[in-house]
This record gives structure tokens, sequence and C-alpha cells, in this order.
């Protein structure tokens, strides 16, 4: 029991007076704890000194430095990991820096003198594990007043206001964002009031403390001092305290990793996440040119930079440096876990499915990591292992908002409504103000036919976000519930989802009434390309803006395997660029669009999966869908084509062979269907003469082999906020925007959608249908009264 005594209180030297003093004390309280033939207290009495309050069994267990009892089991670094345990990056420590726990003295550890007064303070687990990295006696006085001060505040605070659970367990992006550095997340951090005059007290009490660091006898003890304060402010969430502290400490170190890393989470824990990226960016700047034990923590770096560069919807460079901490660290399950996740986020779903299942081989009971895998198997379409993965989640997490979202995403698109409204049901109970689930129980509802169900789901997912689409959404169900059209045998039946029955013809049969009707094929390319320019927010950037970067951005030139030359950058620094672009957009919205644009247009440049981009190239195909005149557009395709270093010395011309390998491509990306490729080889694309601009647009204007598609596709911009009165559509009864699409012998009309993917009422049955386009309603009237006017010059004819 002596030796047990001076092993967990390393700090305080004891006297063999103290010693027997404390044994004394010990065996007299827990006598009947004593076995038999006095050989000492037994393992139940022992037990007992804990139960009460006499030490604390962790940290205890740490200060022996006893081997853990599973060694196999892997561990996570979550965003507070200290970097100070530089012996061991991928051991997790036993209280992250946000952990909120007060750690007594050791096991009947009271010390008896007042001249160990400091020594006998509580302390928190990091300090007095033996990796704590405090160097200095002053350092351990300031902690230990320190925690009284943030004692006194927690009792005044603690009687005042009742704890609240602030956790969030569900992602709006379909996978766990487990940025929370709590070891468990269930605890939820404690809520100061930084409002109430006991906190200004504490504020002036620790501006004390911090003068006294500062008037150290040295420049390395009023380092440690002030990385002491930091780090247990840190430890009890006062994060805002706690960075002034690590902010010191960078100036008194600059190239020290410790007070960049730690400043860096607390700026993540204030929101600031701009600025967390910088420090972990210095930090990782310090550990690559520090020492081996610096070197040691460049996993928890890469992985907290990861989190910060996400949490701004940075996620192609977040995957960056997950997977260099896995690299570093091949153990390390949370990194490939939050490597999974990123993959997933921008479209890479073998890559993600295949990083998720190395986390959950390294750690087979992550439920964030099965969910995501989940996620993973149903975006290609494998929905049996899908469904096991996620419930595996939930058997791990009962509780696992993600899991039972995605699942009852799962069964809505496999057509289980009733499966589907069970499992956002769960989500409800847990959570139940997710207004997605609410809205998505909504449609699987309707996807029942319980109507009056989904119209109640409806407006309680409008209450909870008064977003105008599920305001729409509920106006359209009323429309469609008043115009339910009477079923007719040997019809397609559609009218239990208030939707009237149609038929989809053929595209031979759809002729057009003059040529400023849109073909239907054409409108049907154009409406795609107009949703994924919607989805990226490049219709919002003006295509000035391209050629501002090509004259400001300056790229080294690179050769690719071909030996052309190149300037050719990484996706995670088309990513920066990008940001700069879609400044306006916020973070889940730019994640949105940077995913759209590497599914359909990196994974075209990108095609050998090298990583890299032709900058000059990708300029020139999402220059045609930004903003600004359709003339200024295709001048700043070809200036981007200019730009190039294949083109350098053209003087204003570019050869042959890269106009028709981006017109190529142009088609690959936007218009993928019609398959074009044979045919432009068979025009030259060998050709090494030169082309103008002049004859760039007529190539670039060629409504076959060209981008002719670009006069619909403004068309369409043109026309997002045109209605037409009251006209609907007679196939999704919703108000027409747009173009309006009437049949000039039934007068029946259509809308864009519905025109493009031949879909008809079934009532009317021709051999062919013409279509006549109204821009707008000025136009009908305009047409209507010359018809009128035709009508009554045959009549005086006739008479």
């Amino acid at each position: 029991m002596a030796s047990l005594v001076v092993a967990v209180n390393p700090r305080v030297k004891f006297s063999d007076d103290q010693i027997s003093a404390i044994l004394d004390e010990v065996f007299r309280t827990y006598a009947h704890f004593i076995l038999p033939d006095d050989k000492g207290l037994s393992l139940a009495g022992l037990l007992r000194t804990y139960d009460d309050g006499a030490g604390d069994v962790d940290r205890d267990f740490l200060a022996l430095s006893l081997p853990a009892l599973d060694s196999s089991s892997p561990s996570e670094i979550a965003l507070g990991d200290d970097p100070d345990d530089a012996s061991s990056p991928q051991t997790a420590t036993a209280a992250s820096l946000l952990d909120d726990h007060l750690r007594p003295l050791g096991i009947a550890g009271t010390p008896p003198s007042s001249s160990s007064r400091a020594a006998a303070a509580a302390a928190p687990a990091w300090a007095t594990s033996p990796n704590h990295g405090i160097a200095f006696d002053s350092s351990w006085a300031l902690l230990d007043d320190l925690e009284i001060l943030v004692k006194r505040l927690r009792s005044k605070q603690l009687r005042k206001t009742p704890s609240t659970d602030a956790t969030d367990s569900f992602s709006e992006a379909g996978w766990s964002r487990e940025i929370s550095a709590s070891a468990d997340p269930s605890i939820p951090p404690p809520q100061w009031d930084e409002t109430s005059r006991d906190y200004l007290t504490f504020v002036k009490e620790l501006a004390v403390l911090r003068t006294r660091a500062d008037a150290s006898r040295s420049r390395e003890e009023a380092f440690d001092n002030h990385m002491v304060i930091g780090r247990a402010l840190a430890e009890h969430r006062l994060a805002r305290d706690a960075l002034a502290s690590f902010r010191r400490g960078c100036e008194l170190q600059p190239t020290d990793v410790r007070p960049h890393f730690r400043a860096g989470n607390c700026l993540y824990a204030l929101g600031r996440h701009a600025e967390a990226k910088e420090e972990f960016l210095l930090a990782l700047e310090a550990a690559e040119a520090g020492n081996s034990l610096s070197a040691d923590v460049l996993p928890q770096i890469h992985v907290n930079l990861g989190i910060a560069m996400e949490a701004e919807g940075m996620v192609l460079g977040a995957c960056e440096h997950y997977r260099e901490a896995a690299i570093l660290c091949p153990s390390h399950a949370r990194a490939l876990k939050l490597l999974g996740s990123a993959l997933f986020g921008v479209g890479e779903y073998r890559a993600a499915e295949k990083a998720l299942e190395e986390a959950i081989f390294l750690k087979p009971d992550y439920a964030d990591a099965h969910c995501d895998l989940g996620s993973a198997l149903h975006a290609v379409g494998d929905d049996d292992r899908a469904v096991q993965e996620f419930q595996k989640a939930i058997d791990l997490k009962p509780g696992h908002v993600d899991a039972l979202y995605n699942l009852g995403g799962l069964n809505m698109d496999a057509g289980r409504f009733v499966r589907a409204a069970e499992m956002y049901t769960r989500v409800l109970s847990i959570r139940p103000n997710h207004w997605r689930a609410q809205l998505n129980k909504a449609v699987a509802l309707l996807g029942q036919g319980e109507s009056e169900e989904a119209k109640k789901a409806l407006k309680e997912a409008f209450k909870m976000t008064q977003r105008v689409e599920v305001y729409d959404a509920i106006s359209h169900l009323k429309t469609l519930q008043k115009k339910k059209p009477k079923a007719t045998k040997g019809k397609n039946d559609d009218a239990a989802q208030g939707e009237e029955a149609f038929v989809i013809v053929e595209p031979s049969k759809f002729k057009r009434v003059g040529t400023q009707t849109t073909l239907r094929q054409d409108l049907a390319s154009a409406l795609d390309i107009r949703a994924f320019e919607r989805t990226t927010k490049l219709g919002h950037c003006d295509a000035e803006l391209l050629r501002k970067e090509m004259n400001e951005t300056d790229v080294p030139v690179s050769y690719s395997g071909t030996g052309i030359p190149e300037k050719s950058i990484r996706k995670a620094a088309l990513e920066v660029i990008l940001r700069r672009l879609l400044s306006f957009l916020k973070p889940d919205t730019f994640q949105g669009a940077v995913k759209a644009m590497n599914e359909r247009i990196l994974s075209v440049l990108d095609a050998s999966g090298s990583g890299r981009v032709d900058l000059g190239m990708f300029f020139a195909i999402i220059a045609p869908i930004c903003s600004g005149p359709v003339d200024r557009r295709k001048r700043v395709a070809f200036d981007a084509l200019l730009w190039r270093p294949a083109s350098e010395g053209g003087r204003g011309q570019i050869r042959r062979s890269d106009a028709l390998s981006y017109i190529k491509l142009l088609r690959a990306v936007y218009v993928p269907i019609h398959g074009a490729s044979d045919m432009l080889e068979m025009h030259g694309e060998s050709d090494p003469t030169m082309v103008s601009y002049t004859e760039f647009l007529e190539m670039f204007n060629d409504p076959d082999w060209g981008f002719g598609i670009l006069t619909t596709l403004v068309k369409l911009e043109d026309s997002d906020h045109v209605r037409h009165g009251s006209h609907t559509c007679s196939i999704c009864r919703y108000p027409i925007i747009g173009s309006r699409f009437k049949e000039t012998k039934h007068s029946f009309s259509l809308c864009n959608r519905c025109y493009s993917e031949g879909k008809v009422p079934s009532a009317f049955k021709l051999d062919e249908y013409r279509f006549k386009e109204y821009g707008n309603e000025s136009e009908a009237l305009i047409d209507k009264c010359m018809c009128f006017n035709l009508h009554s010059k045959n009549l005086e004819a006739d008479a």
C-alpha cells in the first residue's frame, strides 16, 4: 500500500512519517476489509477506497504506466488529441484536450504538510500522465491555482444555469461528421455564461495568473506556464481564454508545434474554421521542419487540418490530408474513416468504399464507418450490402440518426415506402426537429397513398424550416387533390398519386410549328446542363473572373505522359481556385458544387486517375456555362485555350487539333449521350494547322458536332422566372415556368420537363403531335390575335 501511494503521486515527496500516517488512517477506516492473518487490505477494500473518493482509478492506472488491457484495439485521434505524447502518436490520450472531468489526487494521497499544498490540489488527467510535458515547478503552481478558480466558477454557474445537451448527432450531407473532441459524444460540454459577473471576475483573476507567467525567469519557463494555463482552460471548454494563452505561447516560441496545434483546436471549437486551418498549417510547417518527436505528431495535425478544411467545404483538400495521415500511421482507423467519408462527399464512391472497409477492418465496432460504408454501397448500387452496413451501425448504436435516415432513403429509393416511413419516424423520435426526415416521411406517406397524412407531415416540415420549396409542395398536393382525374378503364391510372395518366411517345412523333420551337432532344440535353449549372452555381460566376484567374495565377508548366506541355495542377489546388470564384457560397453548398464538378468534369479531364487536371482546358469547359453575354463566354473559352502552353506563340491562334479536342471534351462532359468521338476524329483531330477566333466560333456553333446547344441553354436561363398565368402542365399539374409547349390540335400544354421527356395525356393518342413554343404569355396572346384576324379574313372571303 505504501508503494502504491508513492507511485500514484509522483509529484509529492512523502516522508516516512507521512506515509505511516496515511497508512494508519486507511487501515483504521477500512479495518473490516483486512484479510485473515493480517495479510493486508483486500481487493474489495481497495475498491471501496476508490468508491469513497480517495483516488481516481483511471488517473492512478496511467500513473503506474501499466499495459492496456486490450492492446489490439485501435485508437482514434479526436480533434483535441495531445501532440505532447510524442512517443506514441497512434495512442489515444486518456482524456482529450476538451475533456471535462476533474481528477482527484491518487489513492489516500492528501499530503499532510502545508509545504506540499500546491501538489495536493486536484489535477487534470493530462497533467498527471507520464508524458504531461510540464517542465517547471512554477507551472504546477499556476495549474493548481487555476483549477481552484475554475472549480469556483463552475460551482457558481452550475447553481444558476441547468446543463443542456448541445450535441448534434446527424449530418446534412449523408455521412457522419464526428468533429466533437469529447471522448464520449453523449456527454455535453459545459455551457459557460460569459456575460455573468462570476465569469468576468474569473477573467480578472486569470489575467493575474498570466501576469505571473510573463514574469517568469526565462522565456522557456514563461512558455511552459502559458501552455499549462491554455491546456487546463481548453480541457474545461473555455476555448476563448485558452486561445489567448496559446497565442502567447506562439509568440514566445514561434517554431514550436504545440501552441499552433492547440490554438487551431480552440479556433475550431469557436467556429473560426479559416483561422483554425491557418494555425494547423503553421503547426504542420513546424512539425515538418522539427525533430523526430515533432514528426511523430504529423498524423494528428493532418487529421485536424483535414477536419478544419472540410468545415470550410474544401473536401478535396481534406482528402489529401486524411490520406497523408493514413500513410504516416496505417493503423489510424479514424483517418481512414474520415478519408472514406470525404471521398464519398466528392462522389468517388469506389475509393470511399475501400477506405471505409479498411477503417472497419481496424475497428470492427466503428458505427460511423459502417454507416458511411452503407451510403457508399448504396451509391454504387449494392443495396443488399448497404442495408447490412446500416443495420450494423444501428446495432452498434441504436440511436444512430444518420444510419436510420440513410436506411429510410434507401428503402424509399427501392419503393418500400412503409419501411421508409418507419425509419423516418424513428429519426424524428430521436431528433424531433429533423426537418428533412419530416419532409421525406411525407414523401413516403404519399407513396403509400396516404395523402392526408402526407399533408400533415408536410405542414410539420414547413413549420420546422419555413422553406419555400416545402410550401410549394403543400400547394401542389392541394391542387392535385382538387383536380383528381376520373380513372378510365384501360388507361395508365396514376390518379392515386394525383397525377394524370400519360403515355410516352417516340421523338419522331413530336413535330415543331416554326423553327423557333426547340427540338425535344435538344431541350432534354439543355435541361440537364441547366441542372448542372444550378448545382455548381457557375451561372452566378462571371466569365470575366476566369480571365482574371488566368492573368493572376502562376502555374508551372508540366509534361503529361505523351510529352505535351500543360499547365496542370492537383485537384486540391483547383479547389482553392474554385473557392475564390465561388466565394459567395456557404461551405455545404460549395461542397456540393465541387462534388458535381468532380463527377462530371474532373473525371473526364483526369481519366487516368493521376489527380491532376489541365487548368486551361478546365477553364475553357466551364466558361460556356458561366454568367455573362454569350459572346463573352465563347471568347473566354478561346482565351483559355490560347493560355495553354501548347498555344503560346500562336499569335492569337490555336491549333485545330486543340480546338477539336476541346469540342470533343465539351460534348463528353455536357452531351455524353450523343457520342461524337468517332466523328470528331474524322474531322481532322490530328490536323496541325492553326485556327483564328472566327474559325473557332464556326466549329463551336456547329449544331451537330459543336456546342450549338448553348443557344437553347441561354433561352432556359432567360426564362427561369417566366410564368404563364394560370396555365399548368397537363401532365405534372405544376404551374408552367419557362417555355410553354402548346399542342395545336387539342390545345393541351406541357412544361419544359414533360415536353423533353415526350409525355402526352393518354386521352390524346395521335400519329403525330404538333407543338408550338411560347416564351411568355405575350407571345401566346399575339399568336391568338393573329389567328383570330386570319379567321375573320377567311370568313369575309367566304361571304
